[in-house]
Parts: structure tokens; C-alpha cells; sequence
């Protein structure tokens, strides 16, 4: 996909337009009828802790935030406990948090291409696998994670119960 579109680390000026996508986003959820999200995680302080830590990266058409993620380097403790197994164990992975699409730009390839920039980021990086969970009733996210190519190696516990964990292991060539 050939993309006017900017990717960049977040910063404290983004927080409010980074809430409003998450907060369009919990909305889309609850009226899937999907209990995540549903319970006031994520908030602002998420977002404001994902910026303090580097972890939180925009997506920008001109100068508007279209796109959210949480994006870190082995830093998901809940993912040391998997029910299943994960296809690699003892390097470095990433991990995808908190994916969210400004409504407007929804089914336009968006979550696609801040994982397609997260495969390269890892890839720079030398980590050749990136992980994520979704909740069992994310029907988005979880066609994502097939279309992309991700495999489902179990569940894992975060603090709003049982989620399904993703892998996919790259190749250098990204």
C-alpha cells in the first residue's frame, strides 16, 4: 500500500486525539457487543504512561491522528504465561497494545499498515517476532490477525480475564 500517511512516536500533545480514537474505538466494541474495552480500560493515564514510556505511536494523514498503537519490546508480563505455546521462545518480540482507528478511516487498510510499520520497526530493530492478544469477541481483530498471517498459539490472562494470543515470526527480508 502506497501511503501519504506518517507514522512517529507520540507525545503529550497527541493525548487528546489519541483518547478520542480509543474512546471511538471502546464505542465500536460495545456495539459489537464485545466486552472489551467495556471496562474503563483504556484511559487517558494508559495513554499518557504508553507516551511517557515511548511505547505510543500515531499514525497521521497531514497533520490528523488517524491510527493508535502501544508498541514495546518484550514488555507483557502476562505473556510469560501462556496456555498453549508460543512459536518462539528466548529472543526478543514485539508487542501491538491498544490498536485503534480514527471511525473515518475505518476499511481503508489503516490497522494493516501499523502492522505492517511494526513488522519493519521489529525487523530494524533485529526482533523477528511480534505478539498480540485480543479478546475472544474482537471479530476486527481477530480477522486481522488471519489476514496478516499471525497464528494463534493460545490463551493468555490480562486483567480483564482470558485472551487469545497471536505470533508471527518474521523474516528479515521486511
Amino acid at each position: 500500500m502506497t501511503t501519504p500517511y506518517e507514522f512517529r512516536k507520540a507525545n503529550q500533545m497527541d493525548v487528546e486525539s489519541i483518547w478520542r480514537i480509543l474512546q471511538q474505538a471502546i464505542e465500536r466494541r460495545r456495539l459489537d457487543g464485545s466486552e472489551q474495552w467495556q471496562d474503563g480500560y483504556p484511559n487517558p493515564e494508559v495513554v499518557e504512561k504508553d507516551i511517557s514510556k515511548d511505547h505510543g505511536y500515531l499514525l497521521l494523514d497531514g497533520d490528523k491522528v488517524v491510527a493508535y498503537a502501544a508498541i514495546m519490546v518484550n514488555n507483557e508480563p502476562a505473556y510469560d504465561t501462556i496456555i498453549g505455546k508460543w512459536l518462539t521462545t528466548g529472543s526478543d518480540f514485539l508487542v501491538l497494545h491498544r490498536v485503534a482507528v480514527e471511525n473515518n478511516y475505518l476499511g481503508q487498510g489503516i490497522a494493516k499498515l501499523i502492522f505492517n510499520k511494526a513488522e519493519k520497526m521489529a525487523c530494524h530493530k533485529g526482533i523477528h517476532s511480534i505478539r498480540v492478544d485480543t479478546n475472544f469477541d474482537n471479530q476486527p481483530m481477530l480477522h486481522l490477525m488471519n489476514k496478516l498471517g499471525y497464528t494463534y498459539c493460545g490463551e493468555v490472562f490480562l486483567r480483564s480475564g482470558s485472551r487469545k494470543a497471536f505470533e508471527k515470526v518474521l523474516s528479515s527480508q521486511k
